[in-house]
């Protein structure tokens, strides 16, 4: 699921267009009636919007947090998937810099730059 918006949105309001964007889709498909979906991983920055991830969407967003006291870069649990994905997705050319200038596109290059990532490992 990918949702393209103007930097100015916090985090927060960004997470709930993403997430609502993909409960309407989960809820519309005919053949998916049990979501197997149950909890979510985010930073720390999407705690505001915890509350009602859980009261409207039915789902826990488990935030994962720095270690007390810990300074410099460390690796944080399940945080790691994320920041991998960033890194495939800035090696394509078209992802590297911001040259689209519709929404539409935007998103359409991230779909194909994860189609194609997903075939090499196939192959």
């Amino acid at each position: 699921m990918v949702v393209v918006h103007s930097a100015s949105l916090q985090d927060g309001a960004g997470g709930k267009r993403l997430l609502q964007k993909l409960f309407d889709q989960i809820k519309c498909v005919s053949y998916n009636c049990h979501c197997r979906l149950k909890t979510i991983w985010a930073d720390g920055a999407y705690q505001e919007i915890a509350d009602w991830v859980k009261l409207f969407l039915g789902w826990t967003l488990d935030l994962v947090r720095r270690p007390a006291g810990g300074e410099g870069w460390r690796v944080l649990p399940k945080r790691w998937i994320i920041e991998r994905t960033f890194r495939w997705l800035g090696r394509y050319r078209r992802l590297s810099r911001d040259f689209e200038h519709t929404v539409a596109s935007s998103e359409a290059f991230v779909y194909i730059a994860s189609i194609r990532r997903m075939l090499k490992l196939a192959v």
